[in-house]
């Protein structure tokens, strides 16, 4: 499958420490994807991806993380979501990665529990650059509006591959298949945003190996 992708990674001027921002643009025979990230953000999103139930998710990830995120995707929908869910978490791993640079002065570990009526979720992460996806989620056969429930495991390794993350997902309880899947976005929203806080000296790399 041919494909190009182009990126670029901001600063900020005059700050003690750089911006986290990277931008990516994605395209292949089966989707084209543009999406900035911004980690130190407000929470702000403006999501469209052609799925309403994917650009509801990817807005609660960006408030919950107080990450700002912008995403514009087109894709081969008429077959079905797959290239578009798993590109998307492709460009957001890559995002991720970029932003984050060689991780300097941050927490690196992140877990979060988090509950949403009868769903309990619960994850946790390491921002080793070791892609690592361990999951327990159920979700085959399973649709919400458009949205097939079965590709998010799908969306969350993707993501975990291209970001370097080592990923544990575990949904401890629910029956309501849109509160299971929420619980998991909004519990690794948090967990992320624990695992990318600047809570250490900048030059400082969280690893005895001195870098990750």
């Amino acid at each position: 499958m041919d494909s190009r992708t182009r990126s670029t990674q901001g600063g900020a001027e005059g700050t003690p420490l750089p911006a986290r921002r990277a931008r990516i643009e994605r395209a292949t025979s089966e989707t084209d994807i543009t999406l900035t990230l911004d980690l130190d953000g407000t929470g702000h999103a403006d999501v469209v991806t052609g799925i309403g139930f994917l650009d509801h998710m990817l807005t609660l990830f960006a408030h919950h993380g107080r990450f700002d995120l912008t995403v514009r995707a087109g894709g081969d929908l008429h077959v079905d979501g797959h290239h578009t869910v798993e590109d998307i978490g492709l460009t957001l791993g890559q995002a991720l990665r970029e932003a984050l640079g060689d991780k300097r002065g941050i927490r690196r570990y992140g877990a979060f529990l988090l509950p949403m009526d009868e769903a309990l979720a619960q994850v946790a992460l390491d921002l080793s650059g070791r892609p690592y996806f361990a999951h327990d989620l159920r979700l085959s056969g399973v649709r919400i509006g458009e949205f097939d429930a079965s590709l998010t495991p799908h969306f969350f390794r993707s993501l975990a591959t291209e970001s370097g993350m080592t990923l544990h997902v575990s949904l401890l309880a629910g029956s309501d298949a849109h509160h299971m899947v929420e619980a998991v976005f909004k519990a690794f929203a948090r967990a992320l945003a624990e695992a990318c806080d600047r809570h250490g000296r900048a030059d400082e790399v969280p690893s005895t190996k001195g870098m990750l």
